[in-house]
Order: structure tokens, then sequence, then C-alpha cells
């Protein structure tokens, strides 16, 4: 009795929420570790930090100049194909679905399983079986919750955003007290050269980006957002301002009570601080955090979704995934479809080789989307855009990006090999299927199919377009 489409129920603090929620995640408890081995010192591990949140203040507004630009959701994806058309935006799907976003999904996952289990095993490290089977309870979980309700997802992200923030606090707090104290002794020799080793810091760069990871997330959202054209920016600026502010202190937290060797050898970073620093919240954090993760999850799965849903809907992915819940009004099908590559990685990953393979995909297309802003300023000089930033952000934005990704090949070259295949795997698809359109000749087939999952999944296309 009603039309069928994604609702604008993402208000301005909700989007708040989504980036706060998206960016506070795993990373912060994870990336230091990652970090410090690749930068050698604890002065350089937080140079790297700064700079990473600087540089994720270039991308975010480049971002949100796009979001007024291009009205579509979507993301990078979009992105990709309105401003450099439709090969590079089908490899950047391509390589997204099958490497970037479930290797992505998984590091959160095991996060999440790690720190929920860390109070119930201390002082010993949590049986590897049982994380990996507690972090796909949180990721079923959380894809039941986003295949309900985009209203109660947008709600729990709003409430983990806040735990996320609280977290934080339990660990800077505690620092900073100490630092007070005069306890120093581990910031001696911060910038000791000989520990520095140039060809690692795309490695450094990587782990500090995955922790900031998030800033890009309303763009995903774009049609379902509230007044975009002011909501975008406004959340944007305010929080990557908070989350860098948020990092250095916590970093500056975990190097006043750890030793560089005691963070390298943690599983679990801000868990080692707590049983260093504040003993009276050893079973309190470890689960903040995990509530944190979960915030990530949640995240994820309501964003992607919209990648699949809008590829599907411009004619790059198969026609199922661009239709809508009839009473839910949630993409269904495609926020389900993540559900068995994100299973595999879990089953078979390792945090840290996961890192890698899907950081060098993930910020190609980052930059080529950057690179995109550019040459969709060249080709329409008319069009006013609301929020415009200056000319060397998105210049030196994508210079960085490219650049790190050239010399990760260097620092990494077996990971970045494989995800540079994941990558190139996609050409042969994208000829056969999308330019050779070799779907239309098993249309019967195709159609048979999606009518079945349609009476299955209770799923119908999109009555009406939002932008």
């Amino acid at each position: 009795e009603e039309a069928v489409f994604l609702r604008k129920k993402i208000t301005l603090l909700r989007a708040f929420s989504l980036l706060i929620g998206s960016m506070v995640g795993s990373g912060i408890f994870i990336s230091p570790k990652g970090v410090l081995i690749n930068s050698g010192t604890v002065g350089f591990s937080l140079v790297v930090w700064f700079s990473c949140g600087l540089l994720s203040m270039f991308g975010a507004l480049c971002y949100a100049e796009l979001g007024t630009r291009i009205t579509k959701s979507g993301g990078h994806y979009i992105y990709i194909l309105e401003t450099l058309g439709p090969l590079p935006s089908f490899l950047f799907l391509w390589a997204e679905f099958f490497a970037i976003r479930p290797a992505n999904s998984a590091v959160v996952s095991l996060a999440f399983g790690r720190y929920l289990l860390e109070p119930f095993f201390a002082p010993c490290a949590a049986p590897i079986p049982a994380v990996k089977l507690v972090s796909l309870l949180g990721y079923y979980a959380v894809l039941t919750l986003n295949s309900w309700s985009v209203t109660w997802s947008a709600r729990l992200q709003t409430a983990l955003s806040v735990v996320k923030l609280l977290a934080l606090a339990l660990i800077i707090v505690p620092g900073m007290m100490l630092l007070a104290q005069g306890h120093t002794k581990n910031f001696q020799d911060a910038f000791d050269r000989q520990s520095l080793v140039p060809d690692k810091l795309p490695l450094a760069f990587y782990a500090g980006m995955f922790a900031y990871s998030g800033w890009f997330q309303t763009s995903f959202v774009r049609e379902e957002l509230v007044r975009p054209e002011r909501n975008i920016p406004l959340a944007v600026i305010v929080s990557v301002i908070t989350v860098i502010v948020g990092y250095m202190l916590t970093n500056i937290s975990y190097y006043t009570a750890l030793g560089t060797q005691e963070v390298l050898a943690s599983p679990a970073v801000a868990v080692s601080f707590v049983q260093q620093a504040c003993t009276n919240l050893i079973s309190v954090v470890p689960v903040l955090v995990a509530l944190s993760c979960f915030g990530t999850m949640n995240g994820g799965i309501l964003t992607f979704s919209r990648t699949l849903f809008v590829a599907s809907r411009e004619g790059q992915w198969p026609p199922l995934f661009s239709m809508i819940h009839i009473r839910r009004h949630t993409p269904l099908p495609a926020v389900m479809l993540m559900l068995p590559l994100v299973t595999a990685m879990v089953c078979i990953g390792d945090i840290y080789h996961l890192l890698n393979f899907f950081s060098f995909s993930r910020w190609l297309f980052i930059g080529l989307a950057t690179l995109g802003l550019i040459v969709h300023r060249y080709r329409h000089p008319e069009l006013q855009s609301p929020f415009k930033v200056p000319l060397f952000v998105p210049v030196s934005f994508t210079i960085i990006c490219l650049f790190t990704v050239a010399m990760s090949i260097y620092s990494d070259p077996v990971n970045i090999s494989i995800g540079c295949t994941m990558v190139l795997s996609g050409f042969p698809v994208y000829y056969l299927v999308i330019h050779r359109k070799m779907l239309n000749r098993c249309h019967r087939l195709l159609y048979y199919l999606t009518h079945k999952l349609q009476l299955l999944l209770e799923v119908v296309q999109q009555e009406i377009k939002t932008y």
C-alpha cells in the first residue's frame, strides 16, 4: 500500500555516530602494534598517527565535496563510476566484494571475539577456535539487525558511539594521570633513527589509516541522509577532529604505561594497558572495546550493503541486489551477500596478514576516487557545489595515496601481489559480463532465479529514486 524505497532516516546525529562508530573500532586497539613495528620507535609512531589523522581529514574533505556534487549513495563505487567510468568502478566493486570488505570485516570481527573473551581467560590468551566462534556469532547478530531495521541499526550505532568514546576515556584519563606523575621513561630516545626502516613506513601508514578508516561512511548512505548538503561536511569535520585528538591521547597513554617490547608482545594492547595502569578496570575495558568493534561491524554492514544495492541498480551487479524488503524497507539481499566470504576469512584469517592484504586495494581505489574529484571539477566547471575544498587538498591526498600504494609493493610483496591479482582478475569478468553483456544471453535463467529468490526473500525493486 506504500512505495518501497530506502527512507531518509539518517539525521546529523546519526551521521556523526556512523562516522565515530566506524572510525573508533578495532583499529585503535589493534593498530598501535602494527604502527610501532613498522615505524621503529615511539616518536616516529606518534608522527605516523598524527600524519594519518591529517591525511584522513584531507580525504574526508574530498569525499564531503563529492557527496555534495554526486547525489547518489554508493561511496567509492559511485564516485569512480561517475568520474572515471565503468571499468575502474567495476574493478573496485570486484576487489571490494571479494577482498577488501570481507577482509576488513574479518579483522574487526576477530578483534571483537578476542577482546570479549580476554577477561575470561586472563592472564592466558583466549583459545583461537573460541575467538573465531564468538567473532562469527557477533557478525551474524549485526547482519540480522541490519536485515531487520535501518532505524534500529542506526540507533545501535548512536548508542555504541557513546560506548566507544567512553572506552577511549577510560584509557586516556589513567594514562594522562601517569604522565602527570612523571612516567616518561618510555619516551626517551623516542626518535632514534637507527630503529627507523623507511621501506616499512607504508605498512605503518596502512595500520594507522586502518584505524582512521570510516571517515567515508556517510558517502555510502547519501540518499538516506537528511539535508546531506549541510550534514555531510559538518559530520565529517567534527568527527575526524574528535578522533584525531582521541587517538593521539590514547597512544600517548599506551606508551606512558607500556614499553616498546610490551606493546609488540601484546595480543591486545588495551588489555595490557589496563593490567599495567588500572587493574580495577581489568574486566570493564575489554568489554567496552568489544562493543566498540561490534559498532564498527554494524557500520560496515550498513554502508557496504548500499554499495551492492547501487551497483545492482547501475547494472554492474545481479538485479536481485537492488531490491528492498517489502515490509522492513531494508536492502535484504545486499545485506546477506557478505555472509559466506566473511565466514571463510574469519575461519582461516590472521589479523595482520589480512590488514596488509586489503589495505593495498582499498587505498588504491580511494586515491582514484579523489582523482575523480579533480576530473569532475575539470569536466563540470559550471557546477556550483555547496561545499568546496582547495584544489591542493585532493591533489596532495591523491598523490600520497598512490605513492603509498606503490611503495607498499616493496614492503610486503606477497600480500600486495595477492591484492593486485584480485583487482586484475576483474578484467576478464568485466569484459565478458558487462562489456559483452553475457548476462543478457542468460536472461531467462537469470530471470527465473531472481523471481524465485524474490518470492523467498519478499523483496521488490525500489519504486522511486530519492536522489
